[in-house]
Formats: structure tokens, C-alpha cells, sequence
């Protein structure tokens, strides 16, 4: 079995790797919540003014591409930047005006579809007529408004009951005030309506064309303003930026627009009226997370509803829906997206609530792209990397950490899950290695700050030996193909060139794991101990349970070629030097090894087999595993030579003699 941690040298400061330096964390407190409120706050107070800008950075991230392409090809800048913004705005333009004149159309036509909608009721009434069930609705519903016309008449009535006469006073007369219509100021309501849209849309052509002119002014200004100490952090902060927001907006269009046409073409085909009124409306809102492609569906499914006397054409439509749809995310979107967008599914659809309460339907359409550029910020400004760990996609936690969390909260079972997951490319020993051991150091580590409480110990440990037992399963799989591979010639040549990353046989050898002090000990050596039961070695383990101190004198040492003791505190060079000199004593020719990881010279002082007469001193499973089964013979244990001391005798007792 190859062992790809074979080599891994644990003379690394494990203790400065696995703990996580908590100044270099951004920490979301208080005054950071009241910040973001006042944000948003401003956001939503300043709409008018920072819609617009809104816009015009994305379009900016989205033309710059093409203006790049453009200036490569000797076009000159100004010429490149106008080329690329009115090339953009006609095809909006053109968009918007072949969508009014198909809604135009649709609004025209809308009365003739009334029959056929009336026709499908009253058969699904007559289907439901068996049941009751629209019966039974039909009745509530007549009920309800019975009610409420006879509360509406009663209390008419008692506003028209009698009253104390009063003097008979003179009706008043209507007055009707009509002024004359002034050309100007009607005009001036005709089009006063249309200055808002077409001005705000004049002012983000102005400033997208400023925007792509003055680019690298802008750039040189902002490294300038925020980032001049640090400047490769924030340049690569803007490449990622740009390159991501460019990229999504980019490429989704072109999703979108290979998703609109099979959909235009396919309700052309199957009769549906304004054919290419709904492509274009799918195309749009795709770029709504989720939401905005089944708004694009349901309008045509409606209309098939309408236009048809049966169900059939509902059913196809629906199925071209599903079928592009299918084939859009499966086939289209991996094969164009080259990196995702780094926001996790919730994440999209959080800021898709956040963005569409703040700025209405744009909101909606700029949720992803402007979440983006958040999680940039918060990956690169260590004061806003919360934004980061909330919204992006990569794992917040690394694996020992996520399995340390499972194992202390009392969870084995979703420890195992993803242990198989990493099983399923690695071996037993890797995962161990590089997992498995540094969640118990960082158990060790709580441990002696005093912050895990004896019950929390007690579940930790449990939990882990839980977690061993379950990939029992696993191991016997390994020992297997271990045994298959032993037996099979060519298997063994083949592996001849890469016999140093090879574990030895263990077939033969019987070996005794033991914890040296606590019970995150036990579990250290229940790893070892599955381990070298996938190399075909017995092994006897003797857990502590509970105990401080254990008598030698009890331990199955009988018929054991070597003991491994396993110590997870490194400060434990006097316990093992006595547990080891214990040992020798008993069975002079027993091989006896430690593995201690963090006696690893920087987190604490290395301790070596001739301060502990140990056999092997190791700071790896794998190294271990390779000592355990080695064929060495047994170290001598070294007498201690003791200094008597002799009696003092007083100046008086030598005079009195």
C-alpha cells in the first residue's frame, strides 16, 4: 500500500499550523453590524444616486474585455471605447423596442384567449364535480361574500335610520371647475414622465464611456487610496474582481442567449403566439438566480393555457422548458464557465433578497455580480474577511478542524461520512496522517489550556474511538487488497521502483498499542492499531480507561514483538522514560517505540530514544507504523547508576570519639 505522507516530516511547528492566529482574523463584532446598517441604510436612501453607478461598474467590467480586444487590435482608444459602449446600448436598444412591440401584440390579443380560459374552468369543475371538492369551495366562497354583502346592507340600514328632526336646510349646489387645456402644459405631462428613465440612462452611457477612458486612472487612484502599503494585495484584489465579474457577466449572456434561442425556436414551432417576446424575456431573467428562469416559464406555460382548447400543448412546453433547461446547466455552464462565481448556492440567494429589497428589480438582476465584487473585498482586506466566510464557497474550516468540531460536538456519524469521502482517492494512513492525528492535537491542545471540561474529554474520546470503529469496514477492504497484492508476483514487481513510499508486511509481527497518559492518548493508538492491522499485523490495544496510572504488570505482553506507546502532550519525556524502563524490565527483549507528534524540537523539546531507552522515537503515524514492524532487535535497558550519599557526621561527634 502507497503511502503518499510516507515522507512527511512533523519537525514542523504543528502547534504555530494547527492553531489559528486570532489577530490575523477579522472578528464580527458589534460596531461591524451597526457599520453594515448604516450602509445599507445609505444605500437604500441613495438609490437614485447609486443605482446608476451601480450599473455603470458592472458595465464597465463587462466592456472592458472588449475594449482590451480592441486596443490590441492598434483600434485607438477613444475610438475602441465608443465602438464597444454604442455597440452595447444599440443592442439594449434594439432589445427594448422589439419587447414593447410584442407586448403591444400580446395586450391586443389578450381578449381572444378569454374563451378558451373560461373553457378550461368549467372542465375542471365538471372533472371535480365528483368529489365535492370545488363544490365545496364554491359554497365557502358564496358564504363569505353573502356575509359580508349582509353586513354591508346592515350597516346601511343603520345609517338610514331616523333621526331627530332638524331644521330643513337648502341642498348645495354642484360646482364643477374646469380649466382649459394649455398645449404646454400638457406636453409637459406627456413627457416629463420620460425624462427620469431616459436621463438616468444618458448619465450611465456618460459614465461608463468615463469610466472605460480613465480606467487606469481609476485603478492607479484606488491602489493609491486604499492599498499603496500593500501593493500586490490589492492588485490582485482588482485582477480577481474584474476577471470574475467580467467573466460571469460575460459569460452568462452567452448562456442566456444559447438557453433563448432552442426556447424562441421551440414555441415558434409549437404555435405559441410572441414567440420571440418569451425568448427574450428568458434571456433576461436568467440572470436572476433560481427565480428568474421559472418566471421565464410559467408566462408561456400560462399562455399555452390560454391559446389551446386542450392540455397538450401545456405539456410540451413545460417539456422544452425542462429539456433546455436540462441541458443549460449539465452541458452548457461547465463547458463555458471556467471558474465559478465563488458564492455558495445560499449565499446567491440571500443577497438575491437583500439586493431586491434594497433596489427593486435592478437590485434583483445585480444581486450576484455585486455580491461578488463583496466577497472579493473580504478575501483580500483582512478587515472585511467575514464577508468571505458568509458568502463564498470555499470551506471555512479546514479538515482536522471540521473534524475536531464533529468529534467534541458528539457526531461520529458525520465524521465518518466525509472520512469516506476522503477515502474514497486515499488510504487509511493518509487520512490519519493528515487529518485524523492533528484533530486529537487539536483536542490536546484545548485540553491543556483548560478549556475542555471532563465531560467534553469524555465525548471527544469517545467520539473518536466511535469514528475507528466505524471504518473497520474500510480497513478489512485495505487489508484485502493488501493480502491480493502480496500474493500476486507481478503486483510486487511492478511496485519494485517505488518500494521506499511501501509500508512494510506485518504479517508475522504482534504488536501492543497503549495511550501513555489520557484518554485523546487511547484514541491516537486505536489509529495506529488499524493501521497496522491493514499491514497483517496483530494487534492488542489496552486503553487506559479512565485511569491515570496503570500497573505494567497487567498489560498482555506476552507473545508481543513491540509496543507502541502513544503521547499527544509533549512535555511527557519522564512518563515515557518510566513506562518504557517498566517495560523492559518485565520482557528484556521487547521492542518498546513512542509516538509522540509534538516533541518535535519548536513546539517542544524533542525527545530522543536514549533519554527514554526507548527502541524508536517517532513524531508519525507512518513512521511508526514502519518501526512497529521493523525486524530490529530490542535495545538494552540501561542501568542508572545511583550516587549514595553518605551520612554527615558532626565536628563534635569526631571530638567526642
Amino acid at each position: 500500500m502507497g503511502a503518499d505522507s510516507a515522507g512527511r516530516n512533523f519537525g514542523t511547528p504543528l502547534g504555530a499550523t494547527l492553531r489559528r492566529d486570532a489577530s490575523a482574523r477579522s472578528r464580527f463584532t458589534g460596531s461591524t453590524l451597526v457599520i453594515l446598517i448604516g450602509v445599507a441604510a445609505v444605500l437604500k436612501i441613495g438609490q437614485e444616486i447609486f443605482v446608476p453607478l451601480a450599473l455603470s461598474l458592472l458595465l464597465t467590467f463587462t466592456l472592458a474585455p472588449i475594449v482590451s480586444f480592441l486596443r490590441k487590435r492598434s483600434v485607438p482608444k477613444i475610438a475602441a471605447v465608443i465602438l464597444a459602449v454604442a455597440s452595447a446600448f444599440c443592442a439594449i436598444g434594439i432589445f427594448s423596442v422589439v419587447v414593447a412591440t410584442q407586448v403591444t401584440n400580446l395586450a391586443d390579443n389578450i381578449p381572444t384567449y378569454q374563451r378558451n380560459i373560461v373553457t378550461k374552468v368549467q372542465a375542471l369543475a365538471a372533472a371535480s364535480s365528483g368529489s365535492g371538492v370545488l363544490d365545496h369551495l364554491s359554497q365557502v366562497v358564496e358564504r363569505v361574500g353573502t356575509e359580508i354583502q349582509n353586513r354591508a346592507v346592515e350597516s346601511k340600514d343603520e345609517a338610514a335610520a331616523p333621526v331627530p328632526a332638524m331644521p330643513e336646510a337648502r341642498e348645495p349646489l354642484p360646482v364643477e371647475i374646469i380649466t382649459r387645456a394649455n398645449p404646454i402644459q400638457t406636453l409637459g405631462n406627456f413627457i416629463l414622465p420620460l425624462i427620469n428613465p431616459f436621463a438616468t440612462a444618458g448619465l450611465i452611457i456618460v459614465l461608463v464611456i468615463f469610466m472605460l477612458l480613465e480606467r487606469e486612472e481609476l485603478r492607479d487612484r484606488f491602489i493609491r487610496l486604499v492599498g499603496l502599503s500593500d501593493l500586490h494585495r490589492t492588485t490582485a484584489a482588482l485582477q480577481d474582481a474584474g476577471k470574475r465579474v467580467g467573466r460571469y457577466l460575460l459569460m452568462q449572456l452567452v448562456v442566456n442567449a444559447l438557453y433563448a434561442i432552442p426556447i424562441t425556436i421551440g414555441l415558434w414551432a409549437l404555435g405559441i403566439p410572441n414567440a420571440i417576446l418569451w425568448g427574450m424575456l428568458t434571456l433576461v431573467l436568467r440572470f436572476v438566480p433560481y427565480i428568474g428562469p421559472v418566471i421565464g416559464m410559467i408566462l408561456p406555460l400560462f399562455l399555452a393555457l390560454a391559446i389551446s382548447p386542450g392540455w397538450s400543448l401545456v405539456l410540451w412546453v413545460a417539456a422544452l422548458f425542462i429539456t433546455v433547461e436540462l441541458i443549460s446547466n449539465n452541458v452548457i455552464e461547465p463547458w463555458l464557465y471556467g471558474a465559478h462565481t465563488g458564492l455558495s448556492p445560499l449565499a446567491i440567494i440571500i443577497s438575491a433578497i437583500f439586493w431586491s429589497w434594497l433596489w427593486g428589480p435592478l437590485g434583483l438582476m445585480l444581486s450576484t455580480p455585486l455580491t461578488v465584487c463583496l466577497v472579493v473585498l473580504g478575501r483580500y482586506v483582512p478587515q472585511f474577511s467575514f464577508l468571505d466566510v458568509l458568502l463564498g464557497n470555499e470551506p471555512v474550516l479546514e479538515p482536522q478542524e471540521k473534524l475536531y468540531q464533529r468529534l467534541l460536538a458528539g457526531d461520529p456519524n458525520e465524521a465518518t461520512d466525509n472520512a469516506e469521502d476522503f477515502l474514497e482517492e486515499d488510504y487509511l494512513i493518509d487520512y490519519y496522517e493528515k487529518i485524523g492525528l492533528p484533530a486529537l492535537m487539536l483536542g490536546e491542545l484545548d485540553r491543556q489550556r483548560g478549556v475542555m471540561s471532563d465531560t467534553q474529554l469524555g465525548l471527544f474520546a469517545a467520539s473518536a474511538g466511535t469514528l475507528v470503529t466505524n471504518l473497520d469496514e474500510i480497513a478489512d477492504e485495505e487489508e484485502r487488497e493488501e493480502e491480493e497484492d502480496s500474493a500476486d508476483p507481478a503486483a510486487q514487481t511492478a511496485g519494485d521502483g517505488e518500494a521506499e513510499l511501501e509500508l512494510p508486511d506485518g504479517r508475522g509481527r504482534r504488536v501492543l498499542c497503549l495511550g501513555g497518559r489520557g484518554v485523546i492518548d487511547d484514541a491516537a493508538a486505536s489509529m495506529l492499531a488499524q493501521v497496522l492491522e491493514v499491514q497483517g499485523a496483530e494487534v492488542v490495544t489496552a486503553p487506559l480507561d479512565g485511569k491515570e496510572n496503570r500497573s505494567t504488570r497487567d498489560l498482555p505482553i506476552t507473545g508481543i514483538d513491540t509496543v507502541v506507546i502513544a503521547f499527544m502532550n509533549g512535555n511527557s519525556k519522564s512518563h515515557a522514560r518510566h513506562l518504557t524502563r517498566r517495560l523492559k524490565r518485565l520482557d528484556p527483549g521487547l521492542r518498546v517505540g513512542l509516538l509522540i507528534p509534538f516533541a518535535n524540537g519548536q513546539d517542544h523539546p524533542r525527545i530522543t530514544s536514549e533519554e527514554t531507552n526507548a527502541d524508536f522515537t517517532v513524531l508519525s503515524l507512518t513512521d511508526a507504523v514502519r518501526a512497529a514492524l521493523s525486524e530490529a532487535q530490542a535495545v538494552e535497558l540501561k542501568l542508572v547508576t545511583r550516587r549514595l550519599a553518605r551520612p554527615r557526621v558532626r565536628l563534635s561527634q569526631v571530638a567526642n570519639g
